[in-house]
């Protein structure tokens, strides 16, 4: 089994006949946020975690960027529901044509309670600056593949977000094709699109349900 980590993006390119474009019609009804809303609690506390972050992002390590940052951020989304429940450090693992692929997703949004079954939308947190032997891209696309793959429903989109430090990029896959978004600066009023657009996805998988 070839672990998620040790994949990227071109590898999963060639390996599964994937293809990127600049754009998708999936991404761009997902940072259509203009109808989300914000409360007035939401917005101190996100100004909260702002500032916590502007302070130490320099400083903390992958795990501490997960525990003060992230977390937080995702709490206030909140996924729990009936239907789906947020998981974290979870496994996935599948079988795509002859290629058997795993391994640990930092976090997901999937149908189930205790265990996640079908996974609707995926996390990937990397604190190193990228490379050849460390490409983020790479490591949560084969993840949501995999979801797909799972899923066995190529045409719902499956989304993503990958954080470098400051940074966010939303990713689609939606069959063989996939699109990943311009960054977003979480020091700066970026955080309210970034907020808005993870509170979206639990518009997007409600027709999936």
């Amino acid at each position: 089994m070839k672990s998620f980590e040790n994949w990227t993006y071109e590898e999963v390119e060639n390996s599964f006949g994937l293809t990127r474009q600049a754009s998708h019609d999936a991404l761009t009804a997902w940072l259509d946020v203009t109808r989300e809303t914000i409360s007035a609690e939401e917005t101190r506390l996100l100004q909260f975690y702002q500032a916590n972050l502007h302070e130490q992002a320099r400083n903390w390590n992958e795990e501490e960027l997960k525990l003060f940052f992230i977390g937080p951020i995702l709490t206030l989304v909140n996924y729990h529901h009936k239907k789906y429940n947020p998981f974290s450090d979870r496994k996935l693992t599948t079988k795509i044509g002859e290629i058997e692929v795993g391994g640990v997703v930092d976090f997901m949004v999937a149908a189930g309670q205790i265990a996640p079954h079908h996974p609707y939308f995926c996390l990937h947190e990397y604190k190193p600056k990228r490379g050849r032997h460390n490409d983020p891209e790479g490591q949560l696309l084969v993840a949501m593949l995999c979801g797909q793959v799972k899923n066995q429903r190529p045409a719902q989109p499956l989304y993503g977000v990958i954080v470098e430090g400051t940074l966010w990029y939303f990713m689609v896959l939606v069959e063989q094709v996939y699109a990943v978004s311009d960054s977003f600066t979480a020091t700066k009023d970026d955080l309210f699109t970034i907020f808005k657009a993870l509170k979206r996805v639990k518009i997007l998988i409600e027709p999936f349900l």
